[in-house]
């Protein structure tokens, strides 16, 4: 089985993971800054652009984990950008020895909201999950636009998302259904404590899926961990802010 991975730059090996519904390619717009400084490792999580999923399999995180084990260094920091996120914290506790440093983009260790822990509404991420069954693409470009709100730039980051989505297949209806159950379900707060990587955390203040009252409780899970919040971004500061994004990286790693 497959799985979709593009290689390039020199220096400290950094993964780069992308969030629901994407591709590897939703990181163009920072490739050639994070290129003059690390070695990248852009992949395709299963069933998403050029990668292959067998549907008979679970889509866990555990099973998202170990198919990327097998092509990405034994050592690496790993960036994980919302969904994407999950997948690399992942990887940090189960196998701790391969990830250096922890790098969490728009991510949440629990996106749902819950009465003491602000997130989306479990109805919104309901409502997807019933439109993807009847129209994926319709669904998806939904979910794009949300990932846009907020932004200053907001019709061009809307219009970038939709442009690098479609630059590689269409992921498959299977891993589609999972990643969204993942977003559901997952509660990662529990194992945060556990983890043993140095960490930071990257968010847009306007960000309507990982809202600004999360960001302390994260942290509160990781006192150590950096944190940066970018004022005037949303959901996908890559985009609209790719220089102020890949100097925080390079702070980051560096």
């Amino acid at each position: 089985m497959a799985i979709g991975v593009t290689r390039l730059g020199a220096g400290e090996e950094l993964v780069l993971l992308h969030g629901w519904g994407m591709n590897r390619h939703v990181w163009a717009p920072v490739i050639s800054g994070l290129a003059a400084h690390f070695r990248l490792h852009l992949l395709d999580l299963p069933g998403h652009g050029d990668s292959s999923w067998e549907t008979t399999q679970p889509y866990s995180l555990d099973a998202l984990v170990e198919r990327l084990a097998a092509v990405t260094p034994p050592r690496a920091s790993w960036l994980g950008w919302s969904l994407g996120g999950l997948v690399a914290t992942q990887m940090a506790w189960r196998h701790p020895e391969r990830v250096s440093r922890l790098i969490q983009v728009a991510s949440s260790p629990c996106f749902v909201a819950r009465p003491d822990w602000p997130g989306i509404q479990a109805e919104l991420l309901a409502d997807f999950h019933r439109q993807l069954a009847q129209d994926s693409s319709r669904t998806l470009a939904r979910f794009l636009a949300i990932q846009a709100m907020g932004s200053e730039t907001v019709k061009e980051d809307a219009r970038q998302l939709k442009a690098l989505l479609a630059a590689a297949p269409m992921p498959h209806p299977a891993a589609l259904a999972g990643g969204l159950a993942l977003l559901q379900q997952t509660d990662q707060r529990g194992i945060w404590s556990e983890l043993t990587q140095p960490c930071v955390r990257l968010y847009g203040r306007l960000d309507s899926l990982v809202p600004q009252a999360a960001i302390p409780q994260i942290t509160a899970l990781r006192p150590e961990s950096g944190c940066h919040l970018f004022d005037k971004a949303s959901h996908a500061p890559f985009l609209s802010h790719p220089e102020a994004f890949v100097a925080q990286i390079v702070q980051a790693v560096g």
